[in-house]
């Protein structure tokens, strides 16, 4: 009966996401940062993953820009104050999460005069395709 239970929680594990880990707590913690539903990703055979650091410094700005599928932005210091056509400026802080959308003209500025904004940007896009479009 004990190998029964211990390939069912096994099964469990491998649904849920859990891990061993050599600690005395037996499994490492997940933690969701941020989760959004969207129907802008590629769907052709094969995608390209592109993990990228932006680091902009005091006073820098992005160039007048659109991206062809979305762009999750993982804030690791400063602030990044994202501009997107017809709306208003979305201030984006170290440990904070936004996902900017397929086909929406923006730039992005650092408006600190001392510190830098370094981000992770994750893209997932069709092969070769370009980062971002100007415009």
């Amino acid at each position: 009966m004990h190998k029964v239970m211990d390939v069912h929680k096994a099964i469990a594990g491998t649904q849920v996401g859990v891990t061993t880990s050599a600690g005395s707590t037996g499994v490492a913690k997940l933690t969701v940062l941020y989760k959004e539903l969207t129907d802008a990703l590629p769907n052709g055979s094969m995608q390209e993953i592109r993990v990228i650091i932006a680091k902009l410094e005091p006073g820098d700005s992005t160039p007048y820009h659109s991206h062809r599928f979305p762009v999750t932005v993982y804030m690791l210091e400063g602030i990044f104050t994202l501009e997107l056509d017809g709306r208003n400026p979305i201030a984006i802080s170290a440990g904070e999460v936004f996902v900017e959308p397929s086909g929406v003209r923006m730039t992005g500025r650092n408006l600190s005069s001392d510190s830098p904004a370094v981000m992770v940007l994750f893209y997932v896009s069709d092969p070769e395709t370009p980062f971002a479009d100007p415009v």
